[in-house]
């Protein structure tokens, strides 16, 4: 089992099956031990915002508020900032302990020994 899983969400609501399963894995890992990086890019992105994540639904899959909350509590969530400025969502609008960071950090995070990176 890898010791860190960097998740890159790049799915909304426009493909709820794929995105929910992100947000799944994510708090799966984070329940196991594992330490989790999940990343917010693309559709996911409106998902660091306070409100967004209770609007998403998916019959049969756990609610999206209490996924993130998971995550949140026992890993880290980020925003990527080049899908934050597309989306014009400034950093204090954001959910309380959620970061902003780029590629570079991605990329750093990623390349850890002992990492395993997943995109979805």
């Amino acid at each position: 089992m890898p010791k860190k899983l960097v998740i890159k969400v790049t799915a909304g609501a426009d493909s709820p099956e794929r995105c929910s399963q992100a947000f799944t894995v994510a708090a799966v890992a984070v329940a196991s031990g594992v330490e989790v990086s999940l990343w917010l890019t693309g559709e996911s992105a409106w998902f660091a915002l306070p409100g967004r994540a209770a609007e998403f639904e998916l019959p049969h899959a756990a609610p999206l508020p209490d996924l993130i909350d998971s995550v949140l509590a026992g890993g880290g969530i980020t925003l990527c900032t080049q899908c934050a400025a597309r989306r014009d969502i400034p950093e204090k609008d954001v959910l309380e302990g959620v970061r902003i960071a780029g590629a570079q950090v991605f990329v750093q995070e990623a390349m850890t020994d002992g990492t395993q990176a997943l995109v979805y």
